[in-house]
């Protein structure tokens, strides 16, 4: 997810409960061309702290060269897996032969992957969707392909490119998937509930789910899915108080890892989550997307009570 999984939220995902974190992915391409003297927005999007371990650098690519170079740029870093992208599906990618792209070349992808598996020593895991459209679903092929190449595990967007994030998934397909393969798999999309967790597990038998779009909007959710798994309870929703707490925290990590101008900026993107459903919540994230400054920027966020409103 780019520009939203960076350090601050990955460590925040730790605490809450995710088992692996991945960075945002990046592009090979983009990662090739940069100069060692000049700027290194890519390259730096393999930055990770130790607590975030295990972690996993994902990158995505249009030609087996720069997904191979990537991959061993990466490897360099020592994260401990190495993650595919053949599932994103916007234009921008996926009409240039990257992410979902990759389901319209079956024999690319395959060369993309034994081209990165052979560049490492690490584990190589694969996300990928069901296939380009609802007339060319061929996520069968894909999986037996992807194990025969040496890949480890591998996610399921149950949608296909065509679908972006619209319309209903089909987890019908997973069952089907793990009966050809015997590596992990791993289901993703529209899990959005500890409950959606839940069923996730007992209706298809999958090996793992991944929580994209819902743990930006509510990072409490892999909390909220461990603890109902473990005892069949239901956690209270966070409070107020708790959303604030969690959000200093955000934006104090932030800070230190990217300092105050930035952080500033970054965290816009992550009030929406925080408040949503809380009384006043437009006129919160307005606030907050004003400040300039960090001071008042927290002063603002510790005088919120715990009803909605402002503290008198």
């Amino acid at each position: 997810m780019e520009d939203v999984t960076e350090i601050p939220f990955r460590i925040l995902c730790k605490e809450m409960g995710a088992d692996v974190v991945y960075t945002e992915f990046v592009n090979a391409e983009g990662l090739l061309r940069e100069s060692i003297d000049g700027p290194r927005r890519t390259f730096n999007k393999l930055r990770f702290s130790e607590e975030e371990r295990p972690f996993g650098i994902q990158l995505y690519g249009s030609t087996s060269f720069s997904m191979e170079r990537a991959a061993e740029i990466a490897t360099d870093q020592n994260p401990d897996l190495i993650d595919i992208n053949c599932g994103c599906w916007v234009s921008n990618v996926a009409l240039r032969g990257a992410g979902a792209g990759l389901l319209r070349d079956l024999s690319k992808m395959r060369d993309v992957v034994n081209r990165v598996v052979s560049a490492t020593h690490l584990p190589v895991t694969v996300k990928t969707r069901l296939g380009w459209d609802a007339d060319s679903i061929k996520i069968l092929e894909v999986a037996r392909m992807l194990e025969d190449e040496g890949v480890q595990a591998l996610s399921i967007h149950c949608r296909t490119r065509s679908q972006g994030h619209k319309g209903s998934v089909d987890y019908s397909w997973i069952p089907k998937v793990k009966e050809l393969i015997s590596i992990p798999v791993i289901l993703n999309g529209d899990i959005r509930t500890s409950f959606d967790v839940e069923r996730a597990f007992s209706s298809t038998g999958c090996d793992g789910v991944m929580i994209g779009r819902r743990a930006i909007a509510h990072p409490w959710i892999f909390r909220e899915a461990r603890h109902y798994l473990e005892t069949g309870l239901v956690l209270d929703e966070p409070t107020l108080q708790d959303r604030v707490n969690l959000c200093l925290k955000h934006l104090f990590l932030c800070v230190e890892y990217d300092g105050e101008k930035y952080a500033l900026i970054s965290m816009r993107r992550h009030y929406s989550g925080y408040f949503r459903g809380i009384k006043g919540a437009s006129k919160i994230r307005l606030e907050l997307s004003r400040f300039k400054e960090l001071p008042p920027l927290v002063s603002y966020l510790k005088s919120l009570s715990d009803d909605g409103r402002m503290a008198a």
